[in-house]
């Protein structure tokens, strides 16, 4: 197979998977901008309670996400040497993992809501409202973790257009039901907070229905209970050595972010403020580099497992440069939308001056993450170079941002504009390390043959 041919298969497969990827992330994001929307029309203490209830969510996702990319990376491989029964049993590997991590959320949300509010808050309606909202979500930890597992395998067997189908559904059930929850429309009760749980609950339940229901029509990968249960030493090991980093990455990173969150809300109101909004718009742009890095991972994962190591970094190569591009098209975009955002948003002067700034921050800011995300998440995580991202993000995150960020905004005492601008690095500095550990080619590895010969 010549380049050209390699080179259109590899774009054809690409597209394929990204667009929808693209599409199920930015629907996603929509779902905590129309719980806020709806809820501030009601009060600010709802909204704030979602808000900081949310927060369990938050840390659910940060160990499903270790878990669901742990899966995928084996998923590729297999699928690239079409061994199905293997899929099978990294499945029900992943689920025995998984169930007791839901139940643990679960339980907690359904009773002891109390104590989960009062870590995050003590203004007593705030916590009255948060503690309705867990009882309620609490439902949505068990079968939304059931079906990101489902979905991740749809994806990885390139059932990824009926993923993404579920994933509109679910999305749109979800913010047609907050208003129907939350309002009291069609003759039932106005809910507020706890009707924005009930929602969410209800379309994690669609989520997980629709998955199985396409994981047994039009999918030959079946969950076995036996698979479940049965204990894999080997495969323990395995997914131990190359998941185990991801869960630490994430939990590392996780709390530095939230720490992050924690120096600009000690900064005042208006900043809080721009920065909230600024957050939503971020992740909203970021949704395609997410997509790039998803879908990367999974072709060059394919040909890894196909034992096309050689066409695996030449792809790899090829994903490094639309990073780029991305990163530079996005945040340019970001930036020419600056001045329609700060007009249509409500905000106090003081504070759209901040948001102002923090959206042309996003021309470095965006490019950074593009590039980390595809690199990181999606290149080196196809062939199971784990251990770098954990390193690397600890090291970010623990050994200069928020220390130095916490320095510059409280003892210093810099602007509140250049405390974010430093705070907004932390994508920024990781690129060189990042580039130069992507040229050691580490990441060219087979996980599921014990010795596959390199293309020549």
């Amino acid at each position: 197979m010549n380049n050209n041919t390699h080179k259109n298969d590899f774009y054809g497969k690409l597209v394929k998977l990204i667009l929808p990827m693209t599409l199920q992330n930015f629907m996603f994001a929509l779902i905590p901008v129309s719980d806020a929307m709806m809820l501030v029309t009601l009060d600010q203490d709802q909204m704030s309670a979602v808000s900081l209830a949310s927060q369990a969510m938050f840390v659910l996702n940060i160990f499903l996400y270790a878990l669901v990319s742990g899966m995928s990376m084996f998923a590729a491989q297999y699928y690239g040497k079409k061994d199905l029964k293997s899929i099978e049993k990294i499945l029900g590997y992943t689920l025995r993992l998984t169930l007791p991590v839901v139940f643990i959320f679960f339980a907690m949300g359904l009773f002891c809501p109390l104590g989960i509010m009062l870590i995050f808050t003590d203004e007593p309606a705030i916590v009255e409202y948060g503690i309705g909202y867990l009882r309620l979500v609490a439902f949505a930890y068990i079968l939304d973790g059931l079906a990101q597992i489902l979905a991740a395998i749809l994806k990885n067997v390139e059932l990824v257009a009926e993923s993404t189908v579920i994933s509109v559904f679910m999305v749109v059930s979800n913010i047609g039901l907050n208003a129907v929850f939350i309002f009291g429309l069609f003759g039932c009760p106005a809910m507020g907070a706890r009707g924005a749980a009930l929602a969410t609950s209800i379309s994690a339940g669609i989520g997980f229905i629709g998955a199985l229901l396409v994981m047994n029509t039009k999918s030959k990968v079946r969950i076995r209970f036996k698979d479940i249960f049965k204990v894999n030493l080997d495969l323990r090991k395995d997914f131990s050595k190359y998941s185990g980093p991801l869960l630490a990455n994430n939990l590392f990173w996780g709390l530095g972010f939230t720490m992050i969150s924690v120096i600009i809300g000690h900064l005042g109101a208006d900043a809080v403020a721009a920065n909230s909004i600024a957050a939503v718009v971020k992740d909203l742009v970021s949704c395609f580099c997410f997509a790039l890095a998803a879908g990367g991972s999974i072709v060059v994962g394919n040909e890894l497992g196909a034992g096309n190591l050689a066409r695996a970094r030449d792809y790899g190569g090829r994903l490094c440069k639309l990073s780029v591009i991305s990163g530079i098209i996005l945040g340019a975009i970001t930036a020419a939308l600056t001045p329609v955002i700060v007009h249509f948003v409500n905000l106090t002067p003081t504070a759209k001056h901040y948001l102002t700034w923090m959206l042309l921050m996003c021309l470095y800011y965006i490019l950074g993450r593009s590039i980390n995300s595809v690199v990181i998440s999606g290149i080196f995580a196809a062939g199971g170079d784990t251990k770098f991202g954990m390193i690397c993000d600890t090291v970010t995150m623990w050994g200069f941002i928020v220390p130095f960020g916490a320095l510059l905004a409280f003892v210093i005492k810099i602007p509140v504009i250049w405390v974010c601008f430093f705070l907004y690095l932390d994508e920024m500095v990781k690129i060189p390390v990042v580039y130069k550990h992507y040229k050691k080619y580490l990441w060219v590895k087979n996980l599921v043959d014990k010795e596959v010969p390199a293309e020549s």
